[in-house]
């Protein structure tokens, strides 16, 4: 169980790196999307030939696409919900509509957080190891999620203070979500762990193709699709070689 905390914190803790870079550094937009597009390449890259793959081989198509698809839904749900209330905007660099909620951009991000670090904890229980591919998909897409946020956020005037407490925060509760996902679920059926990683990749890739991507093509123009693509086939590299 610490374990599988300190593997959830180590993945969420470029969110704190991120957000201290976004407070004292200045680095260009292009460099940010670049960033961001990478991270979003290997993250689908990483749920497709690890999660999805896996829960196929468990489960079977009819099962993995259902509860892929639900994830998917709840994530867009719940994304509606919060693009009403300004959450939606949490990943982008530029001041936030007149209006908008902390509250909701704090959820969104936790709302990012969570899923992932339960399936860190999923798959060093089902494994025994922890997922380097996810881990380091998780990681990257973290660092320019923050960065981008807390630029953000500083436009927003939000103190230092508060940003630095928001992120900590989400590496706390990501370390417990890691936990949770190792310690609540030992006992659950080789075919239930399964569903719960291809619902974990259907919100993550919905996520990540409603708000990295947009904020990564704003920034960074075309080019972001070659990138994204690099990241990729970096995950089906890892993939492979594991």
């Amino acid at each position: 169980m610490l374990e599988a905390a300190m593997w959830g914190a180590i993945a969420s803790f470029s969110l704190l790196i991120g957000s201290i870079t976004g407070l004292f550094l200045t680095i260009p937009k292009r460099i940010i999307a670049y960033l961001m597009a990478l991270g979003t390449g290997i993250l689908i890259g990483a749920s497709s030939f690890e999660l999805l793959i896996e829960s196929v081989h468990e489960s079977g198509i009819l099962t993995t696409a259902i509860t892929f698809l639900a994830g998917a839904c709840l994530f867009t749900f719940i994304e509606i919900f919060l693009y009403q209330k300004g959450g939606s905007n949490r990943k982008r660099s530029n001041k936030n509509p007149e209006g908008h909620s902390g509250m909701a951009i704090y959820i969104g991000t936790l709302m990012d957080a969570i899923p992932e670090s339960i399936i860190i904890g999923l798959t060093l229980l089902y494994t025994h190891k922890v997922d380097v591919l996810f881990l380091i998909a998780i990681f990257i897409s973290n660092f320019p999620e923050s960065l981008s946020s807390t630029v953000g956020l500083k436009k927003d005037q939000y103190s230092n203070k508060r940003i630095l407490t928001l992120w900590s925060s989400v590496i706390v509760i990501s370390a417990i979500s890691s936990s949770f996902g190792f310690l609540f679920l030992e006992n659950a059926s080789p075919m239930m762990l399964s569903g719960i990683q291809s619902f974990g990749a259907g919100g993550l890739i919905a996520m990540v193709c409603s708000t990295m991507l947009p904020e990564a093509f704003e920034q960074g123009g075309p080019t972001v699709g070659f990138v994204t693509c690099v990241g990729l086939i970096f995950s089906l590299s890892m993939s492979h070689l594991g």
